[in-house]
């Protein structure tokens, strides 16, 4: 059994919250079933997870080991910060990395688990130690696609958290993602087109989507940001938050992510395919100059409101921009040599 008496830095926080800090690698839900298992207790009694606790109760708790779900590996990899506060953390997402633990595939590390191990690792160097909890425990807020670069938002605490869902939900926090595609949409450099199409499932197909007229209200704003010979760079902003939204609303509009295995035509994208008469070196495989979706979260703003909420500053909007990758800007970088505009 465990035991913890309450400090008076956590006064007023809800149990399921406290716990959330001392057990690092347990979810909130888990946590939850132990509290109504009656597994943990306040001052020696049974209670409930949203109790607010008092200076110097005393919580005892019996886990039950031997069913608690294991902890989100760490994918060893560094997860660049580009802003926090005391409530907000802003991280760009490499590729390749899951922002939830995969299910069948646990051991190659999430996003969750590398910023569950960044909140350890910056305890124990404020505290010397994890006896008295986390100093924040990260609360993930959105997500994007696995192979998808970019922004992502993290709540630092529990406030933080039902702030930022709110806001997703209403539409207050814009999103702007870059996009290379198929194809020339007919559009002025300065003109904005939405797409207006419901999105719902693949029954047979688990995770993918497509365009469906029972399917949920689906809108997504584009402009060029970049002209080629045959392809095109967008900026896309997602009015509404489908899974897979921009990806299934520009393939149905003709424009497909140059590479997107579910709905587009490839996996991988090599030079010779748009530079007309190259050849790789005999005896040398050509090695793709990109090998995953063409998909970058850049941007996203805080309306003045909300960013005043999270302790930015009053009055102003909050912006924050994601470096182009590597890969996508070498990509880029071959296009305006071979493809520029006609």
């Amino acid at each position: 059994m465990d035991t913890f008496v309450i400090p008076d830095e956590r006064v007023g926080l809800e149990l399921d919250e406290f716990l959330c800090l001392q057990y690092p690698g347990l979810s909130k839900g888990f946590l939850r079933q132990e509290i109504g298992a009656g597994r943990i207790l306040v001052d020696g009694a049974p209670t409930v997870a949203g109790k607010r606790l008092r200076s110097s109760q005393v919580v005892m708790a019996t886990i039950d080991w031997e069913r608690a779900p294991k902890r989100p590996e760490s994918p060893g990899i560094e997860v660049p910060v580009l802003f926090e506060n005391e409530s907000l953390l802003v991280v760009d997402k490499p590729p390749g990395l899951a922002v939830e633990p995969e299910r069948w595939m646990r051991e190659l590390g999430s996003l969750a688990g590398a910023l569950l191990q960044l909140a350890v690792d910056r305890t124990e160097e404020e505290k010397g130690s994890l006896d008295s909890g986390l100093a924040f425990r990260p609360r993930l807020v959105h997500r994007i696609d696995k192979d998808t670069t970019g922004l992502v938002l993290v709540a630092k605490n529990v406030e933080a958290e039902r702030v930022l869902r709110s806001a997703f939900s209403d539409g207050t926090i814009k999103k702007s993602y870059l996009a290379l595609v198929e194809g020339e949409p007919y559009l002025d450099d300065d003109e904005d087109s939405i797409i207006d199409e419901p999105i719902g499932p693949v029954l047979k197909k688990s995770g993918r989507m497509r365009i469906a007229p029972d399917g949920k209200p689906s809108q997504t704003r584009f402009r060029i940001a970049e002209r080629f010979d045959g392809y095109s760079l967008l900026r896309c902003e997602p009015i509404t938050g489908r899974t897979h939204q921009i990806r299934v609303h520009m393939a149905h509009e003709g424009f497909p992510l140059v590479i997107d295995a579910f709905y587009g035509r490839r996996n991988e994208f090599k030079l010779s395919e748009f530079k007309a008469g190259y050849r790789p070196k005999r005896g040398m495989p050509e090695k793709p100059l990109m090998s995953r979706l063409t998909l970058h979260a850049h941007e996203v703003e805080l309306a003045p409101a909300l960013a005043e909420s999270l302790g930015l500053p009053p009055g102003e909007p909050f912006r924050m921009t994601a470096p182009v990758p590597k890969d996508l800007e070498r990509l880029l970088k071959q296009l305006r040599k071979v493809r520029p505009p006609r």
